[in-house]
């Protein structure tokens, strides 16, 4: 038995998922482009388009990302007139993300990007779902 076996990329969970989150993500650039969103953006304006308001500490928790990553997106976004930034009236410490008009125009183009990717993926539904489901479970332990 090799000693290292345990080191051989076959034998690495975190592979096959770093590999498939790149190429999922690919197959959405084109789509995204259209729209003038970075995937990180579209993430960004998933929540927003749900929620309308958040705060970036509540944005990062949904989106596992920090303020350092969150801050030059959102400046993006602001820049293209998607969403407006400010500091929360109740507590200055806090920048309040909104969407803009724009921002909400935007998901009517947006609506068909998931079906479009869904296409790529080939999975069952039931696949999908067990999927998803075994991914939330990793995050939420990680």
């Amino acid at each position: 038995m090799d000693t290292y076996e345990e080191l051989k990329l076959e034998n690495q969970l975190c592979f096959p998922l770093y590999a498939c989150s790149k190429e999922i993500i690919r197959r959405y650039t084109p789509y995204l482009e259209e729209l003038d969103l970075t995937y990180t953006q579209y993430l960004v304006m998933l929540v927003l388009w749900e929620r309308k308001q958040v705060n970036v500490t509540e944005l990062g928790k949904c989106l596992f990302l920090d303020s350092g990553t969150l801050t030059p997106v959102l400046k993006k976004l602001e820049g293209k007139s998607f969403l407006s930034r400010e500091r929360s009236k109740e507590d200055e410490r806090t920048l309040v993300v909104t969407i803009s008009a724009l921002g909400e125009a935007l998901k009517e183009k947006a609506k068909a990007v998931p079906g479009k990717v869904g296409k790529c993926v080939r999975l069952e539904p039931e696949e999908a779902k067990l999927l998803y489901g075994l991914l939330y479970k990793i995050l939420n332990q990680v």
